[in-house]
């Protein structure tokens, strides 16, 4: 994730329950979109990071096989232990330099970065190789506490190489302005694992391919 793609992609973040028949349905989910899906966010809550460990063994194996990024949100640590690709830190998680020195050159450092243009000037500036904007909606999965706009995904596509991953209350009926406005990746868990998940990434996959692409050469919206 250290480079744009020319196609927005799903940026998968994990429920809180991994357990169960979890690790089928992320196969699935992977394999449903074809190489729609190139990054997973292992977040879970509430557990040791032995349990936390047991819980990730399938799911890295699963990801691993189909060339997916690994992301372990909020611990450095943990990130370590496993020897996930990444770690997503959110704003008291950790500095990228210290995850940086932690898991190696090669380890993929996302920051949440909410709807702050400076917070993401930063992030860049210290090294990471994305930051997440959002929420853009409502979310089911965590409470909203910073709302981001269209004007901050236009602004930072037209601006910065670093990409761009859009999160909070994304579905496939509201995802086309973000792909439009020049998101990298589109961040979602509730709109997938909150039904059938095969249904959820192929109706994704059609959301994307016919929103707008974004356009370098149009009017920028005005930042608010």
């Amino acid at each position: 994730m250290s480079a744009k793609f020319p196609d927005c992609q799903l940026y998968l973040i994990s429920p809180r329950d991994v357990a169960g028949d979890f690790p089928d349905r992320l196969a699935r989910a992977l394999d449903a979109g074809k190489g729609l899906a190139s990054a997973f966010q292992f977040r879970v809550k509430d557990v040791d990071q032995h349990e936390a460990a047991r819980l990730a063994e399938p799911l890295q194996r699963i990801c691993a096989d189909r060339d997916v990024a690994f992301i372990v949100n909020d611990s450095i640590a943990l990130a370590k232990r496993l020897g996930a690709d990444g770690v997503h830190l959110g704003q008291g998680d950790g500095a990228v330099k210290d995850a940086r020195e932690a898991l190696g050159r090669e380890a993929q450092i996302g920051v949440t970065c909410h709807a702050s243009r400076h917070l993401a000037m930063q992030a860049g500036e210290d090294g990471a190789d994305y930051v997440a904007f959002g929420a853009f909606f409502s979310s089911e999965t965590k409470a909203t506490e910073h709302r981001a706009g269209l004007e901050l995904l236009d602004w930072w596509f037209r601006v910065f190489e670093l990409p761009s991953v859009a999160i909070g209350g994304i579905t496939p009926a509201n995802c086309a302005p973000l792909v439009s406005a020049g998101a990298d990746f589109l961040a979602v868990s509730s709109a997938v694992w909150g039904g059938d998940e095969v249904a959820a990434i192929k109706a994704f996959a059609k959301a994307i391919a016919e929103a707008p692409p974004p356009d370098p050469d149009s009017e920028p919206m005005p930042l608010a």
